[in-house]
């Protein structure tokens, strides 16, 4: 008896301090945000160098001092993300739908009519966890989502938020056979599309006038299935507040050309994904190397670190011998 009465004090404690959280307002999480993202901006230099470089790489006509100011305003935004990620935890399914607004809702209720499955496309843009958790919550209808592995303490928080309203999470490697029976069932798949991969699984595309490549595997389901490919992003208004963005389902080639259908279609993606980062270009994770496979001499830190990891290789197999 008393064990159980301690319990349940404990999850009464659980409770009130999860109503707290979610009770913070917006205003004082982008408050904490801005000074959490201008700390990372002063204390992280690798990652203020590659956004700089990556800015400046793709939009040449910016002067420094604009890419100066964007480049702050990118790790605040992350700074703003990651705190709502940390409320988001304790969200309910209400909650998620009270605190977020659609705008295309239109696009999102036409397209899932279809008897067929939908991909739907997103990017790392705005407060991305939140894209599919709307969603889900909103048609009451569960995602198979591609997500990559991260350290192990945050894939464990990480993944119970991201299957709180429903959805399924599967990991890269080995991702395409389960995609493949979602969509035979009709169901929804969930793919961000704008991080680079391996040569094997890409092809090449141009983002921002610069070559690079983009997974093909959205486009490869969607030939297969013929089924629509809906881009959805979730992106923060002027007004702080969290949007979620969809837009019309893309118009695709199909001809007898599937490799040049490949290419082309996935193109038509990353299209949508420049489109958006456009017009919210402070929200998109400038962080990665995106253009390293063609242009690695823009990260020549990297170029470095890695011939000093040749380098010691060379070194302890010498030693073997």
């Amino acid at each position: 008896m008393q064990r159980q009465s301690k319990m349940s004090k404990l999850n009464g404690l659980s409770g009130t301090i999860k109503t707290l959280i979610v009770g913070i307002p917006k205003k004082y999480i982008v408050e904490a945000g801005n000074i959490l993202g201008g700390l990372a901006y002063l204390l992280d230099a690798r990652h203020r160098r590659i956004v700089g470089r990556n800015l400046k790489f793709t939009h040449p006509q910016w002067s420094e001092d604009h890419i100066r100011k964007l480049t702050l305003r990118i790790f605040q935004n992350m700074g703003i993300t990651v705190l709502e990620i940390c409320q988001m935890t304790c969200f309910s399914k209400e909650d998620i739908l009270q605190k977020v607004r659609i705008r295309g809702k239109e696009n999102l209720l036409n397209t899932i009519k279809s008897p067929k499955g939908v991909i739907m496309i997103s990017a790392h843009i705005g407060n991305w966890e939140m894209c599919h958790l709307f969603l889900s919550s909103y048609l009451q209808k569960s995602q198979v989502v591609v997500a990559q592995n991260q350290p192990y303490i945050i894939e464990r928080i990480i993944h119970k938020l991201r299957t709180s309203t429903g959805n399924t999470i599967i990991r890269k490697k080995g991702a395409m056979i389960k995609l493949v029976r979602t969509l035979r069932k009709g169901k929804m798949v969930g793919l961000l599309i704008d991080q680079g991969t391996s040569r094997r699984e890409g092809v090449d595309v141009t983002f921002f006038g610069r070559n690079t490549n983009a997974t093909y595997a959205a486009s490869l389901l969607a030939a297969r299935y013929n089924c629509q490919v809906l881009p959805v992003y979730c992106i923060r208004e002027s007004d702080t507040e969290l949007t979620v963005v969809v837009e019309p389902p893309l118009k695709l080639n199909k001809t007898d050309d599937v490799r040049r259908d490949l290419r082309t279609n996935t193109q038509i993606m990353t299209d949508s994904v420049e489109k958006i980062v456009s017009l919210y270009p402070e929200q998109w994770l400038w962080f990665h190397k995106r253009w390293k496979r063609h242009y690695p001499e823009l990260y020549p830190e990297d170029l470095a670190r890695r011939q000093r990891q040749r380098d010691k290789r060379r070194a302890r197999g010498k030693k073997k011998r």
